[in-house]
């Protein structure tokens, strides 16, 4: 089932080459004492220090290992391809590289920081100058950037490239810690050679740095590669995974755990690699191998069908597609809800990922939920994934800022320990137990090493939200990384549909880096406007959006439709038929009035059955249902939405799949389907990733493809022959459609303007007024939306530009048109302030490749609202406090956690301290705005507890509280926020 993680013990070319008769080992070989002399590490605390020579010995043996035994296929081919010389020439340049990625740290400027070592030094000849002074002149000589230019000199003056040539090799060096220079930085460090040289003693410094580089040279076998090397125009995919490369080595061979400073313990090779590498355990990457079996086999093997359950035919033609295409490509998948688009993509992965020797596959998905809801089905695909033997070993992850809450997420984090303490994400960053992921001995691991805000993406296999995927795009400190968590994975991206123009600008941009890295994508819609399909096309082909050879795709009119792309050639599409499975779904408009509502309602659940009623805020969510609470009683109307507590949120999930999911899953939570009646009063909450089934939908207007994703909720499952197990007025799917006026001349939008924007509903409404106008005289045929047939031919009439609805509705349609061009136009500009550029030509050096952008970017709400269009939001872990003074958690949850007394005074116990993080809730619209949030922060902070801000304090350090009265009630910032178990958040204004 899985690789096998390598028990044999390795020995490196590094670690055997003989560079003179008395030294077993190249390091440190013959080095003068001067060049042993140079210091790389110092801890303060011990007083331990590492010399410069010892530390480029340890990053280059780990990058060998790294190379040999952890990097994925697709990834080691792209670097040999560019090289044009071969596997081993590949990895001799990515040794090389880190080995001499820290020889800026031979320079005056690094070496004065600590006045013991440098002293040593000055004995050997090296003058450094004192700290003080040179503290301003040494902030223009960061040591990548020293080491940078050491190393264009030297290529330059010892072995003859030019100049131009050397920039995208030692770019590498000068980015090792996340940002690659810019020019001025460049130039600026030129004018000021004394940082990398005294001018006392010149030419001894410089004899040393050319002997540590000469020396590594000879140790990792480069010397041989140099002159052939001098001639290749690295491009820029190439530069970015060297410089990963080097940055992940960097890491882990500065971690004193496994590479103990001097004096201690393992200070010569091998032992002091082997037992490093033994101790981090990293598992192998992903190998597939071709499935050689039919598809109908492919699936039985690797999903939980049910008893005669069949291929579908776009599962199959999806299968097909990905054989077809031999290697990397994108595969878009357009197919209605419910037809198996998500087997199809696994199954399409495991094929693709064997042709190009992807090491993992990133599924990404548009929510936490979505997520969540993912992961249990990412894990059980694993486990059913051939292996050599029982020791393999797969490395996952699930990242998301919520990843801690989910249960079995959370199983492989602690089932098992922690072989050594290793920092995370390099020397900046801290503990965040948010997003840790901890070494299990299960077969699917979540490993120590592969956790943290910056290489969690690097486990083999993830699931988590798009933002994971549209980081690739940004501007962001450690960019490097990113790219190299994604080119060497199967990247599928589902609910392709749902991102704005703002997500979609990072969403193309990072897809023209996946087609030049050659990662293979698979790209899951519903409802996918031919314009988003040609778009994306053109992007994963790194070619013009308004490029010839992909207009067909924005005029193919086939659904299911199946589209591959290959770089270089054009797009082939596939046509499957449909699967037979088909819901007619009668349309009727409904006036946006709670007691017509309730009266409606209570006529079509006279005999009883379950309605679904989707509202496009929460403001009207909690207004519906205490109207209809009034109508049918508390305990027959359930409420959900996004604005619950995490704890809350994930109960209410369950609940709703354990009453309305489908059969099997009613059967494995133990429920039962109410015989109703019974109405859940939702958001949007309800639109994707719950499979869940109701007998009569009323929604809200939304923009067409929400509609139709609304529409899926309704006789999801067959119930019965012909749904006869359904109440007998409801066996015929009906979607009752309100939100707006509609007695005016052109529809009125009561509800969802400001959040679709009036266009983009008036053509909804437009598309669809045909059937309403069918309605309403008794025409059932005309009235009828017929999923899947009506599915694409609705999305592209709303989201084409041709005239749609009566001609008197145009003047109206058409200033809002104007209107919804402006604010796409301005999402666009608001994209391009922290949007990577595109892929360079060949040989141009990374210089500037993230200025001026976004620093740091990760999955907290800061980084997430630089790829959303999102405003500000506050988030809070809620506590309550009772009437005595004592502050506890809120009383309802269940497991034993409602209740629980917190300590102020101290870090409260870990579980506590879980459960407290584990209440988050981000407060409403209201918030957003600028006075209103600083007064609300301002008056949250006065309930920040001291004893919780240390660093102990892992779960609830930094974070705001909300602290409700016994009544579960609170003002902030003018407004009345009342929270319950059942309704979740309310707020008003204070009268």
């Amino acid at each position: 089932m899985w690789v096998v993680f390598g028990t044999q013990c390795w020995v490196l070319r590094l670690d055997v080459r003989v560079t003179g008769p008395s030294s077993p080992h190249p390091w440190p070989g013959n080095l003068s004492r001067a060049a042993r002399s140079v210091w790389a590490k110092h801890d303060r605390r011990s007083d331990g220090w590492l010399p410069l020579w010892r530390h480029m010995a340890d990053s280059a043996a780990v990058a060998g290992r790294l190379w040999d035994h952890w990097l994925p296929d697709q990834v080691r081919r792209h670097i040999a391809d560019a090289l044009s010389s071969g596997v081993d020439s590949a990895r001799t340049l990515a040794v090389f590289l880190a080995c001499t990625h820290d020889i800026g740290k031979a320079t005056p400027a690094f070496a004065c920081q600590v006045e013991a070592l440098a002293d040593r030094m000055r004995r050997h000849g090296l003058d450094v100058p004192l700290e003080k002074q040179i503290r301003q002149d040494r902030k223009l000589a960061p040591h990548g950037l020293a080491g940078q230019l050491l190393m264009q000199e030297w290529l330059v003056e010892q072995h003859g490239w030019a100049k131009r040539a050397t920039l995208a090799f030692t770019i590498v060096a000068g980015g090792h810690h996340g940002v690659p220079p810019e020019a001025s930085d460049i130039e600026t460090l030129r004018g000021h050679r004394h940082m990398l040289r005294t001018r006392g003693s010149g030419p001894t410094w410089k004899a040393v740095q050319c002997e540590l580089l000469d020396h590594a040279a000879v140790a990792t076998g480069a010397r041989e590669h140099l002159t052939g090397w001098s001639g290749v125009k690295l491009p820029q995919t190439t530069q970015v995974l060297l410089t990963a490369l080097v940055i992940v080595a960097d890491w882990i061979a500065s971690n004193s755990d496994l590479f103990p400073l001097f004096p201690g313990v393992r200070e010569r090779d091998p032992e002091r690699v082997e037992e490093a590498w033994r101790l981090l355990d990293l598992p192998a990457p992903w190998r597939p191998q071709d499935p050689d079996l039919s598809v109908d086999a492919l699936f039985k093997a690797r999903f939980d069908l049910p008893d005669g359950a069949k291929v579908r035919p776009v599962q199959e033609a999806a299968v097909t597609a990905a054989r077809d295409l031999g290697g990397a490509g994108l595969l878009m998948v357009e197919a209605p809800m419910g037809e198996g688009k998500t087997e199809a993509a696994l199954a399409a992965a495991e094929i693709l990922g064997a042709h190009t020797g992807a090491g993992g596959c990133f599924f990404a998905l548009p929510t936490m939920a979505t997520g969540n809801a993912m992961f249990p089905r990412l894990t059980s695909w694993l486990d059913r994934l051939p292996a050599p033997d029982e020791h393999t070993r797969h490395s996952v992850n699930l990242a998301h800022s919520k990843a801690a809450l989910n249960e079995r997420f959370t199983r492989l984090m602690w089932s098992g320990g922690q072989s050594a303490n290793i920092d995370p994400d390099g020397d900046d960053d801290h503990w965040d137990h948010r997003a840790d992921q901890v070494r299990t001995s299960a077969e699917l691991v979540a490993h120590h090493w592969l956790r943290g805000r910056k290489k969690g993406m690097l486990a083999s296999f993830v699931a988590g939200t798009i933002d994971q995927l549209l980081f690739v795009g940004l501007k962001t400190r450690h960019l490097a990384l990113r790219h190299l968590a994604v080119a060497g994975k199967v990247v599928v991206i589902d609910e392709a549909h749902a991102y704005d123009t703002y997500m979609s600008r990072y969403l193309d941009r990072a897809l023209s880096w996946l087609g030049a890295y050659g990662v293979p994508v698979v790209v899951l819609s519903a409802t996918l406007p031919a314009s988003r399909r040609r778009a994306l096309a053109a992007a994963y082909a790194g070619a013009r959006p308004d490029a010839a050879e992909f207009a067909p795709l924005e005029q193919e009119e086939s659904y299911p439709l199946i589209t591959a792309v290959k770089r270089g050639t054009s797009p082939t599409l596939y046509r499957p038929a449909a699967s037979g499975r088909s819901t007619q779904v009668r349309l009727e408009r409904l006036d946006d009035d709670l007691d017509i509502l309730a009266r409606r309602l209570g006529t079509e659940l006279a005999d009883g059955g379950n309605a679904l009623v989707i509202r496009n805020t929460v403001a009207r969510v909690h207004a519906t249902a205490k109207r209809l609470r009034d109508r049918f009683g508390r305990d027959n109307v359930t409420v959900a939405h996004a604005r619950f507590l995490d704890l809350d949120r994930l109960a209410n999930d369950e609940d709703l799949l354990r009453h309305f999911g489908n059969p099997d899953k009613v059967a494995d939570l133990k429920g039962k389907r109410p015989s109703g009646p019974h109405v859940v009063v939702a958001s949007q909450v309800a639109e994707q990733s719950l499979d869940i089934d109701f007998d009569l939908l009323v929604t809200d207007l939304a923009p067409i493809d929400l509609m139709l994703q609304r529409m899926g909720r309704l006789h999801r499952h067959e119930r019965g022959a012909e749904q006869c197990d359904r109440p007998p007025r409801l066996r015929t799917a009906r979607c009752l459609v309100t939100g707006a006026d509609w007695t005016t001349a052109v529809p009125t939008p009561i509800s969802g303007t400001k959040i679709y924007g009036t266009y983009l509903l008036l053509r909804t409404a437009a598309a669809l007024e045909t059937r309403f106008a069918a309605a309403d005289t008794g025409e059932v045929t005309a009235s009828t939306v017929s999923l899947p047939d009506d599915i694409s031919p609705l999305v592209q009439a709303v989201y084409r530009d041709a005239p749609l609805g009566p001609d008197t509705w145009r003047t109206t349609i058409d200033q809002e048109r104007e209107a919804f061009e402006v604010a796409i136009a301005e999402q666009s500009r608001k994209a391009e302030g922290f949007l990577l550029g595109d892929v360079g030509r060949d040989g141009r050096p990374l210089v500037g490749w993230v200025a001026a952008g976004a620093g740091d970017a990760d999955d907290t709400r800061a980084g997430r609202q630089q790829v959303r269009d999102t405003p500000d939001t506050i988030e809070v872990l809620v506590v309550q406090r009772r009437a005595d003074g004592t502050l506890v958690t809120v009383p309802w949850l269940s497991n034993d956690r409602g209740g629980r007394e917190l300590p102020t005074e101290a870090v409260p116990p870990d579980e506590l301290a879980c459960t407290v993080a584990a209440c988050g809730l981000r407060l409403p619209f209201e918030f957003t705005f600028e006075q209103t949030a600083m007064k609300a922060i301002e008056e949250l902070e006065s309930d920040v507890f001291p004893a919780w801000q240390v660093k102990e304090s892992h779960w609830l350090a930094g974070e705001l509280l909300l602290v409700l009265d016994e009544k579960c009630r609170r003002e902030l910032a003018g407004f009345e926020l009342h929270y319950s178990e059942e309704d979740g958040l309310k707020v008003s204004r204070v009268e």
